[in-house]
């Protein structure tokens, strides 16, 4: 498996989360606060999480696909994005074990920031 697979997954992992979360705080402004404006900012964000959300399936399932895993684990990898902040913790939960096999596999070592 090429560590590109892990790097689209994991961008994806982080747009989808973070449209997320501003399609909640939309929702919220529109329907708890009633702020003008919300309406079209939901409307944008909603379409723009969806497409992209599709996006993150495809890259999600082909991630799971090459390494291998149970169905259970690619199920809940690819719910991750319809629930705000799963993402971001399930991208940092597997992230560490798919580059334990990148070091095992001989290629190079993960660069810590």
């Amino acid at each position: 498996m090429k560590k590109s697979v892990l790097t689209r997954y994991r961008v994806m992992a982080y747009v989808t989360g973070v449209l997320l979360i501003l399609l909640c705080l939309g929702m919220i402004g529109k329907y708890v606060l009633d702020m003008n404006g919300a309406d079209d900012f939901t409307r944008v964000v909603s379409i723009a999480h969806g497409w992209l959300y599709v996006i993150y399936l495809v890259f999600a399932f082909d991630l799971g696909a090459k390494a291998k895993w149970p169905v259970k684990k690619q199920l809940w990898v690819l719910l991750a994005g319809t629930i705000p902040t799963a993402a971001f913790f399930v991208e940092r939960r597997i992230t560490p074990e798919l580059q334990a096999k990148f070091t095992e596999a001989g290629g190079p070592a993960p660069v810590k920031a």
